[in-house]
């Protein structure tokens, strides 16, 4: 069999177990190309070594990369396409992962006047619906890949709730939202209305100019734009500046430090707040939150209340 042969029935069998396997099979259909399509007998350990360096700097890619060949060839091993895995058994030294970056108040709100930056004569709609995405991602703390998936019937304004399906763990969940947010909600709802429903109700909430679903790459780019607009540049120490995804972090220290602030008992709001962003349990929140100077100063200001009430207590 050769190469693209063995990959397409290897997806299949983990698609068929209800595994989605989206960005490793882009991935293994990448490594196929690399290498020519030459039977996995053939690659050597060279070539997969090639494959995982890439032509950029080396990130934390390498170790997804690794990872989409690793069940490969497990499955070509098991059933004699392959004699063995010429895969490195130790991975070379990657760069440290990236630091969250919380936005503050006052960036927010130039990113989004910088939307309008964003204004094109061919796709008049554009720099609304980019306002429209960074609103939504700060507002519910949702994955892109989540509000980039929205349909327009997932939508309901008069509940205030959004369903998010079939999200990165395979479940769906209703995200309420605020009064602000609803009336963004509706106001690109109304605009949306002027543009092609390829699906219907289905049809993708946040769209392109012909009506279809917006794709990470195209949103991933326009940020960069808004971003230097906005004059958000690379934090002092940092190899990148802050991302699109770091709204989400945004949003949920936002939310830690209301909490903070209004006196309530975080400890026990953090299992709501890994619901809301969709997490598997409450370490992956607590991990997700990064230290600020006003958490911390928050935080802080709480120990030092509750040590003067058990000084007082004594």
């Amino acid at each position: 069999m050769t190469a693209l042969e063995v990959v397409d029935a290897y997806l299949a069998s983990r698609r068929a177990l209800g595994a989605r396997l989206n960005s490793a099979g882009k991935m293994l259909r990448q490594f196929v190309r690399e290498t020519g399509n030459a039977p996995l007998s053939e690659v050597t350990p060279e070539m997969v070594a090639g494959f995982l360096r890439g032509r950029g700097a080396l990130s934390a890619t390498w170790t997804a990369k690794r990872g989409a060949l690793a069940g490969l060839y497990r499955f070509a091993v098991a059933r004699s396409y392959a004699s063995a895995s010429p895969l490195p058994e130790h991975p070379p030294k990657l760069p440290p992962p990236l630091t969250p970056y919380v936005y503050s108040t006052g960036e927010l709100q130039r990113l989004l006047n910088a939307t309008s930056d964003l204004h094109a004569r061919h796709s008049r709609l554009q720099a609304a619906t980019y306002r429209t995405l960074l609103m939504l991602l700060y507002g519910t703390g949702l994955r892109i890949s989540e509000a980039l998936g929205l349909r327009i019937g997932d939508i309901d304004l008069v509940q205030r709730v959004i369903t998010v399906r079939d999200t990165k763990f395979y479940k769906t969940r209703l995200v309420p939202v605020g009064p602000r947010l609803g009336q963004e909600l509706a106001a690109h709802l109304g605009r949306r209305g002027t543009l092609a429903l390829p699906l219907g109700p289905d049809s993708a909430f946040l769209c392109s100019r012909t009506g279809h679903r917006l794709t990470y790459q195209h949103v991933s780019k326009l940020f960069k734009r808004v971003r230097h607009a906005a004059g958000i540049g690379r934090p002092p120490g940092e190899l990148r500046p802050p991302r699109l995804h770091d709204l989400r972090h945004t949003a949920a220290v936002h939310r830690v430090l209301a909490w903070y602030r209004a006196g309530q008992d975080v400890q026990r709001l953090l299992p709501q707040l890994a619901t809301y962003l969709g997490h598997v349990d409450i370490r992956s929140t607590q991990r997700y939150l990064q230290m600020t100077p006003e958490l911390l100063q928050e935080a802080s200001r709480r120990f030092a209340t509750y040590a003067q009430q058990e000084v007082a207590y004594e």
